[in-house]
């Protein structure tokens, strides 16, 4: 929680009618959950499509119940709980395979947590109809996926892959998909044309594989692209030919050389940045790196910066926090103060620098007059 200083707030209040908390090292940073499962991106649900709202039955209610009290047949390793009969549960059950007596109105099928290494053609003929596969925490391998297997899904909305073995993204893929998980396996490459007739997909996750290069066609196709994520692999520099659609990208936990100032040209619709963990450091960051209006929130923490980047007037969240920066620049928010040319930060961390609050200009307050919350 952060530590409200009453004099600053009391200077504040009166100048300019603001409040905000500064925080020192010691105090807590902002509680954040950081979702592990499926990519590390939460599903959102949407009952008024009969989606089930839990993605594992382990625990929750004993078998034996939902088998007494569901009057269709349900294969003998899976669970078909009767308020959700169109999903059917098969994960952690140490399957080798998938269930011989798939059900023919199935659109959820949970999988994950098995010792599945191949999906055939075969295996999926039956569920023309799904529209969520979740195969996660399995041992598919990419030549145990079969291209036809997820051609013929062609409602599947929802691919979840995570944690798996594959090498390359899978080709086959529906053009139905919306939403492509990735995350955990040992990806190197994206095979031509992979991408080329998923004109709807909007979120995809690609962190912890072992990317170092993206190519002019890798991601062709991908016009509705809203999220991809990139943290984790193996990038030396700002990756080129990112679909100019994304307005959420993650970049992580990469050895990045630095950013250029044609890095993010074209990004018009980019409003989430993430930048943490890449090595950066102050003189690799070109002066105008982030001169993008419609930035809203950049993540620089835990890199090797000593001074504040130039950021556009309309960022709202900056996180700088773990670096090494020693001042507090005022023209990295607001090359000039007036009326009408302020900041429009509401969170601003600095703590783990080499800073106090003590240290801060006086006039910064008239730069960040919006301002929420500094942590230093």
């Amino acid at each position: 929680m952060a530590v409200q200083v009453s004099v600053l707030s009391l200077v504040l209040t009166l100048s300019l009618g603001l409040m905000m908390s500064v925080c020192r090292p010691v105090c807590g940073t902002p509680g954040t959950t950081q979702d592990l499962d499926y990519g590390g991106v939460p599903l959102w649900i949407n009952r008024l499509l009969g989606e089930p709202s839990v993605f594992s039955l382990r625990g929750r209610m004993d078998r034996a119940w939902y088998r007494a009290n569901n009057p269709q047949s349900c294969p003998d390793l899976c669970d078909c709980p009767i308020q959700w009969p169109s999903a059917l549960y098969c994960d952690h059950r140490d399957l080798g395979e998938l269930p011989d007596s798939m059900l023919y109105n199935t659109q959820y099928l949970f999988l994950q947590g098995n010792n599945i290494s191949s999906l055939p053609s075969s295996s999926l003929t039956n569920s023309s109809g799904l529209r969520w596969l979740i195969l996660d925490d399995n041992r598919l391998q990419t030549d145990g996926l079969q291209t036809s297997t997820l051609q013929n899904l062609t409602q599947l909305q929802y691919l979840f892959l995570n944690h798996n073995k594959l090498t390359v993204v899978p080709s086959g893929l529906p053009r139905s998909l919306r939403q492509l998980r990735l995350a955990h396996n040992l990806i190197t490459s994206i095979s031509p044309g992979t991408f080329g007739n998923l004109h709807n997909l909007t979120l995809l996750l690609l962190q912890g594989n072992r990317l170092n290069v993206i190519t002019e066609t890798d991601f062709t196709g991908l016009v509705s692209l809203n999220l991809l994520s990139l943290s984790g692999n193996l990038f030396s520099s700002f990756p080129s030919h990112l679909p100019p659609s994304i307005q959420q990208l993650y970049l992580s936990n990469n050895s990045l050389s630095g950013l250029g100032e044609e890095s993010l040209q074209g990004f018009t619709n980019l409003r989430y940045l993430r930048l943490s963990r890449c090595g950066l450091v102050s003189p690799s960051l070109h002066p105008q790196s982030f001169n993008l209006s419609s930035l809203v929130e950049l993540d620089l923490s835990y890199n090797k910066l000593t001074t504040i980047p130039l950021v556009p007037l309309t960022l709202q969240y900056l996180y700088l926090e773990a670096n090494h920066i020693q001042e507090f620049n005022i023209s990295s928010f607001c090359r000039e103060v007036g009326p009408l040319s302020y900041s429009r930060m509401r969170i601003l961390r600095l703590d783990g620098n080499k800073m106090s609050y003590h240290l801060l200009p006086p006039e910064w307050v008239y730069c960040l007059r919006v301002l929420h919350h500094i942590y230093i």
